[in-house]
């Protein structure tokens, strides 16, 4: 599995950002599909998952409301709509595949890594 993120760039708060995964795969249902994030000086943390079929979805406390992740079954893609920004959502963003066909929060069910995009929110 190969994943490719795109789409951060800077935005003032409260403003909006699409970010898009590319991901290569055999057969793209048998993952289920997360962002994480990972800020200056901190450690990674998970932002929201979802399952094969993008009928389940779960959320960060912080982001919940906020941010909408989706997939497209038929382009391979896994989205992460980002909306209301927050100066504290500046992070380097993730898109990685799971073990499991089920949402996952955890991140030690998660294999494989995009190379990240970057969001920074101006206050």
């Amino acid at each position: 599995v190969q994943l490719q993120a795109c789409g951060g760039g800077l935005v003032e708060a409260g403003g909006s950002l699409n970010l898009s995964c590319a991901v290569s795969a055999r057969t793209f249902t048998n993952y289920g599909l997360g962002w994480f994030r990972q800020a200056p000086g901190k450690g990674r943390e998970f932002v929201a998952g979802i399952n094969w079929s993008g009928s389940s979805t779960i959320y960060a406390d912080s982001v919940r409301g906020r941010f909408t992740i989706s997939r497209d079954n038929t382009k391979n893609t896994v989205n992460l709509q980002m909306n209301s920004l927050e100066p504290e959502d500046t992070a380097v963003y993730y898109c990685a595949s799971s073990i499991m066909t089920i949402a996952q929060g955890t991140e030690e069910y998660y294999n494989e890594w995009g190379q990240g995009t970057e969001v920074t929110v101006s206050s």
